[in-house]
């Protein structure tokens, strides 16, 4: 939301003097899409009406800054994930961490990016407890006979560890 945890996850690559690995920051920068209320898997109602998730891309650069980890190692994905994650130039991934609120944010990440998640990798869903999220996520592992077990985090949170390469 404001990049808080791909700080955390820069702080982490420097920390251990990995020179390679990048951090793909990627955000509509402007909120949330606007909610599809035809899909029946998704909440018929727009979860921030005001718009309190809308943080510029410069600003979460700040908070980059404040910490001095804004360098080449992180790559800002600006916009909507249906337009930048099926052209995004990412080759592989260790952790795929998912905000997508909404079904269809959720399910344009995993399309694009899970077949990317090298295998000993996690994908952590940040919100696993709004059911358009939800059914994203149950509907994708579904669909590509997905059957690592799921860990909860918190009230929100899940996670699994992707243990075989899969051709999706």
């Amino acid at each position: 939301w404001k990049g808080g945890t791909c700080i955390f996850m820069r702080a982490a690559l420097n920390a251990y003097g990995n020179k390679e690995k990048k951090v793909w920051v990627a955000d509509s920068f402007q909120g949330l899409p606007p909610v599809n209320s035809k899909n029946p898997k998704e909440f018929q109602y727009n979860i921030d009406p005001d718009n309190t998730l809308a943080i510029p891309l410069e600003k979460v650069k700040e908070h980059f800054k404040i910490y001095n980890l804004l360098d080449d190692q992180v790559v800002f994905l600006k916009g909507w994930f249906k337009d930048t994650l099926p052209t995004a130039s990412i080759e592989k991934l260790s952790i795929l961490r998912l905000d997508g609120d909404y079904y269809e944010s959720t399910m344009d990440a995993l399309v694009h990016l899970y077949p990317k998640l090298s295998p000993g990798g996690y994908v952590i869903i940040d919100d696993y407890a709004l059911v358009g999220c939800k059914n994203a996520v149950q509907d994708y592992r579904k669909r590509n006979n997905i059957t690592e077990e799921m860990v909860t985090i918190d009230w929100t949170g899940i996670y699994w560890k992707k243990q075989h390469h899969t051709h999706l």
